[in-house]
């Protein structure tokens, strides 16, 4: 295969057309939660009702993320990455038809469903592409379409507000359904990579079934660890994600269309911003210091806790704008890093799967924790207190990470076992 340097050919367009693929997966996933007022008034429901959108989405997504992560191991991520992107693009454009509460709940199940592969697969690919000196930067960038995504999000209930709450899943499905077909044309695998199975036939490698590749990942003590330390992260970021347009709006007194501009906007431009620093500096520290990534990870979340006070506790908008700018910034430094973390410790033919048993983690606990926010919505209890929460998750998540980082002496021979 060609290539230049030490990357393979396309490595870089990879990631390219992964970063828009990913602004459409969040862009889908969030644009309802920016549209809460707008969705509510059409179709009537308790605070708990909505946050149960989102708790629907998740679990599912949990449930089926580490199966669609074995199969892109198995059969290649590429062909997993479009079927994914048309099947939730698709689903985006039919929730403008739903009219029922228990409509827009199925909706919002199967776009759980259909957006369990993206992720799983897309890092996978990246792996295949990206070895140890550019996996960091890929990955951020890749995730920086993630957050563009979510920064574009915010527009879903400017939109809902001046053309009705269907518009934006009627314009944004068809874009998604389009850029499907874009990519059948130009996603695909490493040849030597793009199928174990056919790999294995050749006698390079073997293939190992979904059981198999379960032991192997469940009987390893740091691979635990890190369920445990990603569950973690999951909290924090979803605990802010999922309901911090709303105490913008209700904090400030503003509308729902510019409290989610805010929210969004701020905080995610600060992830685009940080998911670049963040993996470029991980990837030019780790040269020297193999444990670099896991320090800018804990660096990141250790930056986060004051910007969190601050929010949570100025009367002044600006003050708050400036907060959602560097936790955003903060926050992606421990997100762009945590998929090379965990590609140090697993084997190669396990990535996707391990990506799915992480994501699904991640998932569980933020769907739980947006309806409970909702359900304290309802009982008048002041959403801060979720806020606090999630900062006491990471200051836990920190000190994990502390303790299983990668050690330089022990874990030279393992990298360079994992990347051969």
């Amino acid at each position: 295969m060609a290539s230049r340097g030490n990357l393979p050919a396309r490595a870089w367009l990879i990631v390219v057309l992964l970063f828009f693929a990913g602004l459409l997966d969040y862009l889908d996933r969030l644009m309802p939660i920016t549209m809460r007022l707008s969705i509510k008034e059409a179709i009537p429901m308790t605070d708990a009702q909505f946050g149960l959108l989102a708790t629907a989405f998740f679990l599912v997504y949990a449930v089926l993320v580490p199966v669609v992560g074995f199969a892109a191991d198995s059969f290649g991520s590429s062909r997993l990455i479009v079927v994914s992107l048309f099947a939730w693009s698709a689903i985006t454009w039919l929730t403008a038809y739903v009219t029922t509460f228990g409509e827009l709940l199925l909706a919002r199940a199967l776009l759980g469903a259909a957006e369990a592969s993206y992720l799983p697969a897309a890092g996978a690919l990246i792996g295949k592409y990206h070895r140890n000196a550019t996996i960091s930067l890929a990955t951020g960038i890749h995730l920086s379409g993630v957050m563009a995504g979510a920064v574009l999000s915010g527009t879903g209930g400017w939109l809902a507000e001046r053309h009705g709450w269907r518009f934006p899943f009627e314009l944004f499905g068809p874009i998604g359904v389009g850029y499907a077909i874009v990519l059948m044309v130009l996603l695909r695998d490493p040849k030597e990579e793009g199928n174990p199975q056919v790999v294995a036939a050749q006698g390079a490698v073997s293939a190992p079934g979904l059981g198999e590749t379960i032991l192997h990942l469940f009987r390893r003590r740091t691979f635990m660890l890190l369920l445990v330390l990603y569950t973690l992260m999951g909290v924090t970021s979803w605990v802010f994600l999922g309901w911090m347009p709303s105490f913008i709006g209700e904090h400030f007194r503003l509308a729902e269309g510019k409290s989610g501009l805010i929210a969004a906007g701020f905080m995610n431009c600060g992830a685009l911003v940080g998911y670049l620093a963040g993996g470029a500096w991980a990837d030019r520290w780790s040269r020297t210091r193999i444990s670099a990534r896991a320090w800018v990870a804990i660096i990141g979340l250790a930056l986060t806790l004051p910007c969190v006070l601050l929010i949570a506790n100025t009367s002044a908008l600006a003050l708050a704008a400036g907060g959602l700018l560097f936790f955003g910034l903060s926050r992606a430094l421990p997100d762009a890093n945590m998929i090379p973390i965990l590609f140090h410790f697993v084997d190669r033919r396990h990535r996707g799967t391990a990506l799915g048993f992480f994501y699904a983690c991640g998932t569980t606990a933020g769907g739980i924790l947006i309806y409970i926010g909702g359900a304290l919505r309802d009982a008048h209890i002041d959403i801060i207190r979720m806020f606090y929460a999630g900062m006491a998750a990471t200051v836990l998540a920190a000190a994990l990470l502390w303790a299983i980082r990668p050690r330089d002496a022990a874990d030279q021979t393992l990298t360079s076992r994992v990347d051969e």
